[in-house]
């Protein structure tokens, strides 16, 4: 009989091929043109599901049923943490450059053009803003769930347990962080993935934030047994800096390399958050799931 550890190493190697054969299908066509946004987001769409796509073949191929994975909706207290976490660690580094001088905050540009897109032009800026935040922040989560369901289905749903069998929890987020951080890094490099800082620095605060809240979304998988609270994280995460705060923030030179997934103010801020939900968390009794 086959070494169950060996088997699960096998199956998260494949799993691993897999995502990167998909998405990297999907990549192409957004780094021939050179967009995050081209195909309508039909590119990206495709890539965030590749995860997903692989945890089914490789499913499939080891002759599992998909129904084994963590499918259950859990506590609410878990989904509500997936909502209001990254709230908690993005707001502070936006209030710090809104309030510190290192950004401006809700300009007139932008105040207008929102407006323009809402039909809302004959409202003051202040009713504009508010309805615009509240609008997004419940509204806008279906989109960016939709999207980032497709790759908490692969990492948290399929891998995270997967490893979890085989490593301790640090181990479990570690490697499963870094599996993802790579999965995005052609994007990053050679397309507009980025918030117009060099390379170097966009790719290694990146890289650092991701891990960390891989951390995050491992221990809330497991102690859950659900992948759901991971997607709302994954969606609330991207709701609030991609389409609320960062949008919401004007660039004044320095800004760039505070704000966003790029810059290192979220990477203080999710390293902290990390540690204080494993602490409290107990992340170790996470494992013996």
């Amino acid at each position: 009989m086959e070494n169950s550890k060996a088997r699960v190493w096998k199956k998260i190697t494949l799993f691993y091929g897999l995502t990167m054969l998909f998405s990297g299908v999907f990549d192409a066509f957004v780094l021939h043109a050179g967009k995050m946004d081209a195909g309508n987001l039909l590119y990206v769409t495709g890539s965030m599901w590749s995860p997903a796509l692989a945890a089914f073949a490789t499913k499939a191929i080891f002759r599992e049923s998909i129904r084994e994975l963590p499918w259950k909706w859990g506590a609410s207290k878990y989904a509500w943490l997936g909502y209001l976490i990254p709230i908690a660690y993005a707001l502070p580094v936006y209030l710090v450059v809104w309030f510190g001088g290192l950004g401006g905050f809700g300009e007139a540009a932008f105040v207008k053009h929102t407006a323009e897109i809402f039909g809302w032009s004959n409202f003051r800026a202040g009713v504009t803003l508010t309805l615009f935040v509240v609008l997004t922040a419940t509204l806008g989560l279906v989109g960016k769930m939709s999207r980032a369901l497709g790759e908490e289905i692969g990492w948290r749903g399929f891998l995270v347990p997967e490893l979890a069998k085989v490593v301790s929890f640090p181990a479990v987020a570690m490697i499963s962080g870094l599996m993802w951080a790579a999965y995005h890094f052609p994007a990053l490099i050679f397309a507009d993935y980025n918030a117009g800082t060099p390379v170097w620095f966009g790719l290694g605060c990146f890289t650092i934030m991701v891990v960390a809240d891989s951390f995050i979304l491992a221990w809330l998988t497991l102690r859950s047994g659900s992948l759901w609270p991971a997607a709302i994280l994954h969606g609330s995460h991207n709701l609030f800096i991609q389409s609320i705060f960062t949008p919401l923030t004007a660039d004044t030179g320095r800004t760039r390399y505070i704000i966003d997934e790029f810059g290192i103010g979220l990477v203080i801020t999710v390293m902290i958050a990390a540690v204080v939900v494993c602490r409290k968390g107990a992340a170790g009794d996470a494992t013996s799931r």
